[in-house]
């Protein structure tokens, strides 16, 4: 199994290049089966989580092709053959329940495994199958399978009121809207950036879709989507954690493709810092202001609030900070697990629940640590940057879904790091 094996080496200097989202990518790819004509995807993460939304395609009869090493996506769902997303793929990720709107609201079924994922918490299914049945599906769970069905004649326009804000829910139900009968209003919606790039491929390929980006999305249904060529918008999960690199590093770094909106209250706990974050023609570049970083509390949010996938990386940053941080973790149970493994460094960190209590210290020392999920794992390659001596970060096929290049692009800045081959 590989591991990687990072060296403190001081301040970092030069530019990331930060690539496209995988979270708005795994939304994109499955509106392919929204059309029969072709669905070209410009600017796609080469991750393993693309890989597996492409297998679960493939199953259905779609065909994907990866053109440009991977950064375009060649997609044609003219002749589906199954409408069954098999277990032993689904299970490999908890995106696959995204082909569920699809499904149904171009060929009226559709049977999803349960999927499986990460394990940061129970994350259940419910909205995506409350939304289907808003839209006038009949919904069947048995023997580890989600059976849905449309009314004769197609899914029909209703009201969805998400009780919880829910990206996946709220895509999964903007798909099945687009083609349904009549209007379909989505309340409290989730506003994520990946929604909005969502709705604006969608709305390329003829859907009528307003208020994305808000809180309440009205769809008009259509008869037939056609083709379209989308680029997909920057990952901003990707662009938050290379801006921690300078913060925690010193140094200064210039993050391409990188915006400060799809960031804004992440940059605002920077500032609060002692980060400097600056807009560029190209991007963000980010540097330490004075000395060294001051600690902030943070809790995190649905969009445009704090992200939860940057809560990991940010408590890294924090545990060298000057004074106590509080961190609240709002949106997952159980993803505080980098803690334990950041005090193998020599960090001070006391979990309560859903509230972690960093006090930050002078220095973190090298050690042999554990990645528990995705963004656990790149916490952990942070931390070894700013760390005395050698960090080995093992288990990082979590970091193969999420963070492509990993160990180039941070050479690529002066870092001392190496993936090393397992046996």
């Amino acid at each position: 199994m590989d591991s990687i094996l990072v060296t403190g080496n001081g301040p970092l200097s030069g530019q990331i290049p930060i690539a496209g989202a995988k979270n708005a990518c795994l939304t994109l790819m499955p509106a392919t089966l929204l059309s029969d004509e072709p669905l070209t995807l410009t600017n796609a993460p080469r991750l393993s989580d693309i890989r597996t939304m492409t297998l679960l395609l493939q199953s259905l009869g779609a065909e994907v092709q990866a053109l440009n090493d991977g950064q375009v996506l060649a997609l044609s769902s003219h002749a589906l053959t199954s409408t069954r997303a098999e277990y032993d793929i689904v299970r490999k990720m908890r995106a696959s329940i995204l082909v569920l709107g699809p499904l149904l609201a171009r060929h009226g079924e559709a049977q999803v495994s349960l999927p499986g994922g990460c394990a940061i918490g129970a994350r259940p299914v419910d909205l995506h199958l409350r939304a289907m049945e808003a839209l006038g599906a009949e919904m069947d769970l048995r023997d580890g399978y989600v059976h849905a069905k449309a009314p004769a004649g197609g899914l029909r326009g209703g009201v969805v009121r998400f009780p919880l804000v829910s990206v996946g829910a709220t895509e999964n139900a903007l798909m099945a809207a687009v083609l349904a009968r009549g209007t379909t209003v989505l309340e409290n919606a989730a506003r994520e950036p990946e929604i909005v790039d969502l709705a604006q491929c969608l709305r390329k390929m003829g859907a009528r879709i307003e208020g994305e980006g808000t809180s309440r999305i009205e769809i008009e249904g259509v008869d037939r989507l056609g083709g379209a060529t989308h680029r997909v918008v920057t990952d901003r999960i990707e662009l938050g954690t290379y801006m921690l690199a300078p913060a925690i590093c010193g140094g200064e770094v210039e993050c391409l493709g990188g915006r400060i909106d799809l960031l804004q209250a992440f940059c605002e706990k920077l500032d609060e810092a002692g980060i400097s974050v600056e807009e560029t023609a190209t991007g963000l570049k980010v540097a330490r202001k004075n000395g060294r970083v001051r600690a902030v509390n943070v809790v995190t949010e649905p969009f445009p609030g704090f992200p939860t996938d940057l809560q990991a990386q940010m408590m890294a940053l924090l545990c060298t900070a000057e004074g106590d941080s509080v961190l609240e973790e709002k949106i997952f149970e159980n993803r505080f697990m980098h803690a334990p493994e950041l005090m193998r460094m020599g960090a001070r960190i006391d979990v309560h629940g859903g509230t972690a209590r960093v006090r930050g210290v002078d220095a973190l020392r090298g050690a042999p640590v554990m990645a528990t999920d995705l963004r656990a794992s790149v916490s952990l390659i942070l931390a070894g940057l700013a760390a005395e001596g050698e960090t080995v970060v093992s288990r990082v096929y979590h970091l193969d879904r999420g963070y492509e290049h990993v160990v180039r692009k941070l050479r690529g800045v002066g870092a001392k790091i190496e993936r090393i081959k397992g046996e």
